[in-house]
């Protein structure tokens, strides 16, 4: 276990821009009411939802609206009250076109019988934390979306000594789990202590880059008296990559093709962290979360309170509009995030951010032959040879990639981003990743 507490850091990644600046001084707002609410039935990694509700269904905040039976699934609640018009498909921001509940609000905003429960955590019993998460619908919210009580269930039996949180937050632009950490500290914190508990763990980390030192002040005066650690990370990109924020907090390793429970830890987002204190303090369902609308293509950036299954283009108008003609609006950060071609696509529990990018910002530059600099290597978080794994792509020899280990490519971008002869490196791989797990099916 590494002893240090500040400045740690992973072997590769590299500094990027990170233009935070627009946004990360602006305090949560809550968005204005939608008039209408398209909540998509796939929220998370795992299966899709089946609807729990039909046309013409009144609804309330909080109302279970969608759930499923299997193993890897979370129930799906309402973010407003009011009438059920449709069920429908939609894209939403995965670019994938899934099945998605139509709600028109009533404005009244109508809580559900079952939201605001109280509970002690210390009379809880593990299957009755486990009951308030999942009945909660909390998911991953740094991106992956994997349900959280299913991640709790399966670390059990894997000998996890170590819980950390994710403040990271190593995208560009993205400033909402700063927000977060800086207005919200304790319940970060009572959600680390919720996890902690269930796994009867007794290190508990929150894990944050060092260029928000005023969220670390904040998590480190409201963690006093517990046995919880916040540590600096160096502002790098991926950090943000649980694997990379174990190696960085505790010097472990974690295998290829294996978990971080593999290395006898646990990470999750911060606000992911929040959102279980809110289904065990209040029994609030997961019905809205914080989402960094920013960019130099919008007039004036925010980080707004979002309810799920608002639409992109509600959130952009809420925030002054375009500052003149975008050139590409993102879901997420520049990094990692997806285009997104309709200002109609509603928002999921996984997004943390629209970002707008201007024409100038997103000429894309000529690709040149490649000069075998070797950077791409030097900056591999997972100690990959990119420039050959996307050779062998381009040539369709997805044999020979995936014997340079494709399919361990965490698609972070670092290689395209350091490329000086601008090859589309994480985008070949990527291709390449895709036809070896489709030959495998």
């Amino acid at each position: 276990m590494s002893m240090r507490l500040d400045n740690l850091t992973f072997k590769g990644g590299l500094h990027v821009p990170d233009n935070k600046g627009l946004v990360s001084s602006k305090a949560i707002e809550l968005a204005r009411e939608p008039k209408t609410v398209y909540i998509s039935l796939q929220q998370h990694v795992g299966a899709p939802c089946e609807a729990l509700v039909k046309v013409g269904d009144n609804v309330k905040v909080g109302q279970k609206i969608a759930d499923s039976k299997a193993k890897l699934a979370a129930p799906i609640h309402s973010s407003v009250s009011g009438v059920v018009k449709g069920i429908s498909k939609m894209y939403t921001t995965t670019g994938i076109k899934c099945d998605c509940i139509e709600i028109e609000s009533d404005g009244l905003n109508e809580m559900h019988e079952s939201v605001g429960t109280k509970a002690d955590l210390s009379k809880l019993s593990k299957s009755e934390i486990i009951e308030r998460i999942r009945e909660s619908g909390v998911v991953g919210l740094g991106g992956a979306g994997y349900p959280m009580h299913s991640k709790l269930i399966s670390s059990e039996g894997c000998s996890v000594d170590t819980a950390i949180l994710n403040g990271a937050e190593c995208e560009p632009y993205l400033t909402c789990d700063h927000r977060i950490m800086l207005e919200h500290p304790d319940k970060v914190i009572f959600g680390l202590e919720v996890i902690m508990k269930y796994l009867s763990v007794e290190e508990g980390y929150i894990a944050v880059e060092n260029n928000k030192m005023d969220a670390i002040d904040a998590l480190k005066n409201a963690s006093k008296g517990k046995n919880i650690k916040v540590v600096s990370l160096k502002t790098k990109f991926p950090q943000g990559d649980s694997y990379r924020i174990v190696d960085a907090v505790t010097g472990r390793k974690v295998p290829r093709d294996a978990r971080c429970k593999d290395a006898n830890s646990i990470v999750s987002n911060v606000h992911t962290a929040y959102s279980v204190a809110e289904a065990i303090l209040d029994s609030k369902p997961l019905y809205e979360r914080v989402i960094t609308v920013t960019g130099n293509g919008i007039k004036e950036p925010k980080n707004l309170l979002v309810k799920i299954g608002t639409t992109i283009g509600e959130l952009i108008e809420q925030c002054g509009g375009f500052n003149g003609k975008p050139g590409k609006i993102i879901a997420g950060g520049p990094m990692t995030g997806m285009a997104q071609f309709s200002l109609d696509t509603p928002i999921v529990k996984t997004t943390g951010g629209i970002l707008v990018l201007t024409e100038e910002e997103t000429k894309v530059d000529k690709v040149q032959p490649c000069i075998k600099c070797g950077r791409c290597v030097e900056v591999c978080p997972v100690y990959l040879e990119p420039l050959y794994i996307a050779a062998y792509s381009l040539k369709d020899n997805y044999e020979a990639a995936e014997r340079y280990d494709a399919l361990a490519c965490i698609s972070c971008g670092s290689c395209s981003y350091i490329c000086p002869s601008k090859r589309p490196l994480t985008e070949a791989i990527t291709h390449a990743k895709n036809e070896i797990k489709s030959k495998r099916k």
